[in-house]
């Protein structure tokens, strides 16, 4: 029997009006690791601490097996986001989708990064709109997780854009950039998103 989270047959790509997802490729690596260099210090106050060795080649051809091999197991997908300029694919960003659980919980934690000069334009907010298909239809969850620093209102507005609800406070949630650091949570649910979804037809 094929389950719905069952690793699909065909490579998996998630497309929008501007945006197209994927698993990272080895032949990404240039673009990557451009776009992770020029946006370190717009990425630095959001992130966990990184270093100039974790942009090296073998770094992220282990990032690329990693990748692979949790999609093949269904626990976790981490996507690059890609705009669509003309007949060019261009990276400008990430998505995860992590720390899948089946079972009574059926929930993923969703994570997010975008390149400093494609922030603005709206493209993560339509990457994040493309997932949730994938999460509640594809893989048949019924919850999505979410948290961003209580400053970052740009994350705020690409969850509620989507349906995201405020559900609460962590204190020292993650450790950003060194320091553990509190997050508002974020959370949608498949009733909610039928709901909105059906209602936009």
């Amino acid at each position: 029997m094929l389950w719905p989270w069952s690793p699909p047959s065909t490579p998996l790509a998630l497309r929008g009006p501007r945006v197209m997802l994927r698993l990272p490729q080895h032949g990404d690596y240039d673009s990557w690791q451009q776009l992770r260099r020029s946006s370190r210090e717009f990425l630095k106050p959001f992130e966990p601490r990184w270093s100039e060795a974790d942009l090296a080649r073998r770094v992220f051809a282990s990032r690329v097996k990693r990748a692979r091999e949790e999609a093949e197991q269904g626990t976790d997908y981490s996507l690059f986001i890609f705009s669509r300029e003309g007949d060019r694919q261009v990276l400008v960003g990430g998505i995860t989708l992590s720390n899948i659980r089946r079972r009574a919980a059926q929930f993923v934690t969703l994570g997010y990064w975008m390149g400093q000069q494609w922030a603005g334009k709206g493209l993560m907010t339509e990457a994040v709109g493309v997932t949730l298909p994938f999460v509640f239809d594809t893989l048949d969850l019924h919850r999505i997780h979410a948290a961003f620093l209580p400053g970052n209102m740009a994350s705020r507005r690409v969850l509620e854009k989507n349906g995201f609800v405020e559900e609460g406070f962590a204190e020292k949630y993650l450790q950003i950039d060194g320091r553990w650091e509190d997050h508002v949570l974020f959370g949608l649910v498949k009733e909610r998103y039928q709901r909105l979804h059906y209602s936009q037809r």
